[in-house]
């Protein structure tokens, strides 16, 4: 029984997080208005803090290399989403539809650039912060939970940023180096804004994860030591 419990918190926590994944690049091409003295930021941001959040405590509790796992896991399925997305733009539109091929295209089409911005810096950054919460973890031996957390996603989340930002905006055409620039910093500060406010989440994640994994959770998944 407690095996099955933590194969279903591992379970929980990696849909969430491939859900996550896969939402923020199709929402991406959407520019949100921050106020009249904020420069505008990606919409598909707002899940990404929820990505690393989980990549912190489950690093804690099943092991780098579960992460690493899911990682490429997520990825794959980002791509198998573009790959349905390239199609679904591209197939004529019936009369009388809802969306004409233009609008649809520019919808989702920008899009498609996001994905392979996001594919790249997903895979970069991830296992970019796989490794910096581990040297964090080391370095603190255990402790400070919150430092773990948020030096990791402090790096990992500079990369992230500017990579999906130069690919899937500048590279597609999309936008202006300058503008683009402008949103990776952007995005960025706001990611790690949102980090620094989930931290105390944190510490109820990893309360609950006790509670249900014990000190360790690692040895449920199949290879794990």
């Amino acid at each position: 029984m407690l095996r099955t419990r933590k194969e279903l918190a591992f379970m929980v926590m990696a849909g969430i997080f491939i859900t996550s994944a896969i939402v923020a690049e199709l929402i991406s091409a959407k520019l949100v208005y921050m106020g009249p003295y904020l420069a505008p930021m990606i919409a598909g941001i707002v899940p990404w803090p929820i990505v690393f959040l989980l990549t912190d405590v489950m690093n804690e509790y099943f092991g780098k290399q579960a992460i690493r796992r899911l990682s490429w896991i997520t990825t794959c399925l980002i791509a198998f989403c573009f790959l349905i997305v390239f199609i679904a733009v591209h197939l004529p539109t019936a009369e009388g539809s809802w969306l004409s091929d233009q609008e649809f295209a520019k919808a989702f089409g920008g899009s498609l650039w996001i994905m392979v911005g996001s594919i790249t810096a997903f895979l970069v950054s991830q296992l970019l912060d796989v490794q910096l919460f581990h040297f964090f973890s080391k370095l603190t031996k255990g402790k400070m939970i919150w430092l773990r957390s948020t030096g990791s996603t402090v790096v990992s989340q500079l990369v992230d940023s500017f990579i999906v930002a130069i690919i899937g905006l500048y590279l597609s055409g999309a936008y202006p180096l300058k503008l683009v620039l402008v949103l990776a910093i952007t995005g960025y500060l706001t990611k790690l804004v949102i980090a620094v406010c989930l931290t105390p989440l944190i510490y109820v994640m990893h309360y609950l994860a006790k509670r249900i994994l014990g000190e360790r959770g690692e040895h449920i998944i199949p290879g794990e030591v």
